[in-house]
Parts: structure tokens; sequence; C-alpha cells
């Protein structure tokens, strides 16, 4: 329905949200039955699960592209008003909020490790006994895979070499989805349209050279995510940001397909703002994740 300046918009009926509802509880239905089969069940509940996870997935995916659709089409006819625009704003707000509460917590498990947990065990402060009876001879020193060893003998991952490479190409993706703003801003298509392409091209390249990280470290420098507390908060942290960084890739391709059919304007393009912001939280988290984890 569309609004008056200055009216609150009222959106229209749509199947959106009880469609991904029902494909969220037929993916996380999949998963939970792939992992608690019954004895004797195991093997049939196991197929079944991953059927409907399946199932699950491509009724989330349906959802995504019905719905965000629906709002790009509404957005281009104009439907959309300033009261609009700051719902947006104030929900990408929160969004991103959440976001770094979830890396918080990560963060907080590695400072606990690190700060706390680590010179107990070796006996520091009121825990002599612990160290004394528990675990003799073992020294607060990091990165560690705890006093039993979990998972091995294992190399940290060097900060000056693809951690230190990957955190440039980072870098320049902030600047190069600047560049595309300022095109967008300029009314600059051309601009627009090539911050965008090399925004993405190099976030799926740091993606990749992650990937090679990864492999290095389970081939050459034995560090898993078994190895205890270092390799479990390391690919935990690592990884959930890959994880971001290709999720927020993905989105900028949609952005980039809808800057080639010339959606956006300089008076109005909040959907090219909101994945610049989580562009740009990605850029920061990494900075962070880079110090905390690599380097220090």
């Amino acid at each position: 329905m569309a609004a008056p300046n200055g009216g609150y918009y009222v959106p229209h009926t749509a199947p959106w949200p009880i469609v991904g509802s029902v494909g969220m509880f037929m993916l996380l239905g999949g998963l939970a039955l792939n992992m608690q089969g019954l004895p004797g069940e195991s093997m049939r509940l196991a197929s079944f699960g991953g059927i409907v996870s399946l199932l699950g997935a491509a009724t989330l995916i349906w959802m995504l592209f019905g719905w965000f659709g629906d709002v790009i089409r509404e957005s281009e006819a104009g439907t959309y008003n300033a009261q609009v625009d700051r719902s947006f704003r104030q929900g990408m707000s929160w969004f991103i909020f959440s976001e770094v509460m979830f890396f918080a917590v990560f963060f907080g498990a590695l400072l606990y490790a690190r700060v706390f947990a680590l010179p107990w065990l070796a006996g520091e402060g009121n825990n002599f006994f612990t160290n004394f009876i528990l675990w003799p001879g073992f020294e607060a020193a990091w990165p560690t895979s705890g006093p039993d060893q979990v998972g091995g003998a294992f190399q940290a991952m060097g900060a000056w070499g693809l951690p230190a490479l990957n955190t440039a190409i980072l870098l320049t993706s902030g600047v190069t989805i600047t560049i595309a703003h300022w095109g967008l801003m300029q009314g600059n298509r051309a601009k627009l349209v090539w911050g965008l392409v090399a925004t993405i091209a190099l976030g799926f390249l740091f993606v990749g050279l992650q990937a090679y990280e990864y492999v290095h470290a389970y081939q050459d420098l034995n560090l898993r995510l078994t190895s205890g507390i270092y390799g479990s908060t390391f690919f935990m942290l690592t990884g959930f940001h890959g994880m971001h960084v290709t999720l927020g890739a993905i989105m900028l391709c949609v952005i980039l397909g809808r800057s080639m059919k010339g959606h956006f304007k300089p008076t109005g393009h909040f959907g090219f703002e909101a994945v610049a912001w989580y562009w740009h939280f990605v850029d920061v988290v990494w900075l962070a994740l880079f110090v905390f984890v690599y380097l220090l």
C-alpha cells in the first residue's frame, strides 16, 4: 500500500514470513534427524533428515528471492517514503549491532581463555594447588592446546604471511566500495559499477586465500579445530568471519546487478548503503581479529 509523504507505510499481505518459518523449521529439523538418529534406524533417519534439510534450504532460498524481489520492486516503484527509509536504517543498525554482539562472544571466549583460565591452570594467584596437584609443570604460554595437549603439538599461524595479505586485501575493498559510493552520489554509473566489481573480486579473493590458509594449517602446521582452546577459537573466529565475507560478497553481487540495471539514485539508495555498512563492519571485525588472533 503506497503511503503519502509523511504517512505510515502499511505493507501488503505477503506469504514470505510463514514460508521462511517453514523453511527454517525443515532445515533445522532435518539437521536434528541427521545428528540424533535412533538405534537401528540411524541410517534411514539420517537419509530422510538430509532430504528434509535440502528442502528446507531450498525453501529459504525461494523466500529470500521472493521477499527481496518484492522489496526491490516496491522501492523502484516509489512506494516507500522517508518514514520507511528511517525504518530500514534503524533495522539495519540493529542487525549490525547483533552481529557485533555475535563476534563479541567469541572474542570474550578468547579473552577469558588467555587472560584468566590459562594463568589459573598454571598456578598463578590463589590457584597454586590447581597447578601443583592437577597440572604440575604446566606454564601459561600462548598459544596453547591446554595442559592436556588436546589435539597434539601444532604451530600457530604466523601473522605476516597470508593473514597480513588478506588484511591489505580487505582494507583495499573498503576503499573500492567507498569509490563506488562516490560514483553513485556523483551520478557516475561507470565508477559505481567498477567499484563494486573490484570490491566483489577482492572479497572472493580474500575467501579463497583463507581457504588456502586452512589447508596449510591442517596439512603443514597440524593446527586444527580440535587443537585445544587455541585451535577452536582460531577456527571459530576466522571461520565465521569468512562466512560473513562470503555473504557480504553475495549481497554485493545483487547490488551490482541492480546497479547495472540502473537502480539507485544519488538521493535514494539505501539498498546500496545497507550492504556498504555491512562490508565496513566486516572490515573492522577483521582488523580486531588480525590483532588479537594473529598478532598477540
